[in-house]
């Protein structure tokens, strides 16, 4: 008996839709992404200075380093392999991000050599060298940590840090076999590799077969250069890792500029589309109206 009729309703085409970003909307958007383009603009010049200093200060550091590895590889000292049940990996990184996966490239290599050594049935303990690492490790294999070292990062390492490291290891009461220090070793600019380089406990060093050759060293001297050895690895290690984290905040800013430049114009282009859109919205209501009277 009754029937449901349909109607056609009329939507004007120049009307905002529902969820459509209004001006103001959009003008907020803009601002705070130009806003944040400022701060990333102003970090990459600063990161490019020190960027300038980190490498600067790199080419004395790994001298100090090769020098202290020289009579590892001169002598050919290696841990027995039915010895060296305890291992130590210090893990070098700093308590600053914004600098790509150059923390977390530390932390998986990290990860798969406790894997390695573990599953070869060897005890391995992790210092900490960077909050950075510690927050990465410390839900997956906290077990594993022995030692955290903070406030890395915040200024040029300089060898007291990482004499401070190396005494701090040295005390930590950990006897271990053989090590390995794993950092970020500089290439270039926008180029880094994770890197490591071995270390070694004194006995291990005293009782090597190779160092029977040099009858004279006197056992206080073999300690001493032994821990001098390892500071100079340390320090090596921390300078590497430093220039390449500014290089990598460098680029990664830069990257992080660029991309603000492609959302501001793209926010600009629906702007100018939305104004536009309201003024002629505008324009054809005063237009009927008009035309109505």
């Amino acid at each position: 008996m009754f029937a449901r009729t349909s109607a056609l309703v009329f939507a004007p085409q120049c009307g905002q839709v529902r969820n459509m970003a209004t001006l103001k909307d959009i003008t907020i958007r803009l601002k705070s992404i130009k806003n944040i383009q400022k701060i990333t603009k102003s970090m990459k010049m600063v990161a490019a200075a020190k960027y300038a200093r980190a490498e600067r200060q790199l080419k004395p550091a790994r001298v100090y380093g090769t020098g202290a590895l020289a009579l590892y590889e001169k002598a050919d000292i290696k841990a027995p392999e039915d010895k060296a049940a305890k291992h130590l990996i210090v893990g070098v990184t700093s308590d600053r991000g914004l600098c790509g996966a150059i923390h977390s490239n530390v932390a998986k290599a990290i990860k798969s050599e406790i894997a390695l050594l573990t599953g070869a049935g060897k005890e391995v303990m992790v210092i900490n060298v960077g909050d950075k690492l510690r927050g990465i490790l410390h839900r997956t294999h906290g077990q594993h940590i022995i030692l955290n070292c903070k406030e890395v990062g915040r200024k040029p390492p300089t060898f007291s840090d990482a004499s401070i490291v190396a005494g701090e290891l040295l005390d930590c009461g950990y006897e271990f076999d053989q090590g390995s220090v794993v950092f970020n070793r500089f290439r270039s600019v926008i180029s880094y590799k994770t890197d490591s380089k071995p270390l070694f406990s004194v006995d291990t060093v005293t009782n090597s077969e190779s160092m029977g050759v040099y009858d004279d060293i006197d056992a206080d001297v073999l300690r001493n250069y032994q821990e001098f050895a390892l500071v100079n690895i340390i320090y090596m290690a921390m300078k590497e890792s430093s220039t390449a984290e500014q290089s990598a905040r460098m680029t990664a800013m830069d990257s992080a500029s660029k991309n603000a430049s492609e959302m501001i114009e793209k926010l600009t282009l629906t702007f100018n589309r939305t104004r536009q859109a309201v003024i002629t919205k505008e324009l054809i209501e005063i237009i009927s109206g008009a035309a109505a009277l």
